[in-house]
């Protein structure tokens, strides 16, 4: 099997259901022949090792450990799902404390441990502020860290397809920013149903705001279904993100970056993004005004987060992040 990387891959979290398919779409896809699976529930991640082994991947050499020192040693690329789930009834803005200080403690773990990592992936909630702990923490530049951004606007796409009747990739445009959260910004301005623009497309007000609420409440609807919170689609497109990272074929799904320019200052925000090689790049997104207002607030929220995190000194107050990490 040919490989994008003989480099560590290290995933963090991996006895759970996220960790656990990460590996297994990591190897398929033929990321990296070197995986390490690291996660303090030693039990389950001996299972996880189990069932990678019992998959018999050719040429995947698949390590775990519980020891973080061995885990994150000479790992380049990093994907971590590591914070408690999202239970029924709960925002992702429920788990900020208790996951905002695992976040703490995985950047400093990749100052000590692997400084020179390439491109980290942070997944667990609220990534939006989890992501930004971590990059504070770890020293890491802002386009080697990203948090995961992408579902809400695969969600968008998918109720648009089923809106339609048309195939999901035939959904172009269809993209959310800001927080990962109850207050993300939908924009509706740019999508195409199958080459034409939705504004051309029998849409009623009333059931675009019903596709907008079901996208903001797609997580939550999950855990309904299924008992659980989503795993499956989290674990592959944090996949793919990294394998982009890897230099495979590039992530152009919004990814949730560090922005510090204009009017959104010291955030991690979801924003249009290319995630290549050479890391993570954003430009500014184009909406309406209306779009553009929603944005806006889902900043202010941002911000209110971020300012929860400094008063709870999990990090330190913004003017002395360089403290920390030189490259902010």
């Amino acid at each position: 099997m040919k490989f994008l990387t003989d480099e560590k891959l290290l995933i963090v979290g991996a006895a759970g259901m996220i960790g656990s398919n990460m590996a297994q779409t990591a190897a398929c896809l033929g990321l990296s022949s070197n995986i390490c699976l690291y996660d303090i529930f030693e039990p389950g991640l001996k299972g996880v090792l189990a069932e990678m082994d019992h998959c018999a991947f050719e040429g995947v050499n698949f390590t775990a450990t519980i020891d973080p020192a061995e885990a994150f040693k000479d790992a380049k690329y990093i994907i971590s799902s590591g914070g408690a789930p999202r239970k029924e009834g709960m925002t992702r803005e429920d788990l900020l404390k208790g996951n905002c200080q695992i976040a703490a403690e995985f950047g400093d773990n990749i100052k000590k441990y692997c400084p020179d990592a390439k491109f980290v992936v942070v997944i667990f909630n609220p990534a939006d502020v989890t992501a930004l702990t971590a990059l504070i923490h770890s020293g890491l530049k802002p386009s080697q860290l990203t948090s995961l951004a992408a579902l809400d606007s695969t969600r968008l796409q998918e109720a648009l397809a089923q809106e339609f009747g048309v195939p999901q990739y035939k959904v172009t445009g269809a993209h959310t920013y800001g927080g990962h959260g109850e207050a993300m910004a939908v924009f509706a301005s740019q999508v195409k149903i199958d080459g034409k623009p939705l504004s051309e497309l029998p849409l009623s007000a009333e059931r675009f705001a019903e596709i907008k609420h079901n996208t903001i409440q797609g997580g939550s609807n999950i855990i309904k279904l299924r008992g659980r919170s989503s795993f499956q689609s989290p674990a592959y497109q944090a996949v793919k993100m990294i394998e982009a990272a890897m230099g495979g074929d590039k992530f152009y799904w919004p990814a949730g970056t560090y922005v510090n320019e204009g009017k959104y200052k010291n955030v991690m925000m979801a924003m249009p993004t290319v995630i290549d090689a050479t890391g993570c790049h954003f430009s500014a997104p184009k909406g309406t005004a209306e779009e553009m207002a929603a944005l806006d607030a889902s900043y202010e929220h941002l911000v209110k987060m971020r300012d929860e995190i400094v008063s709870l000194g999990i990090v330190p107050a913004v003017a002395d992040w360089k403290k920390d990490n030189a490259n902010l």
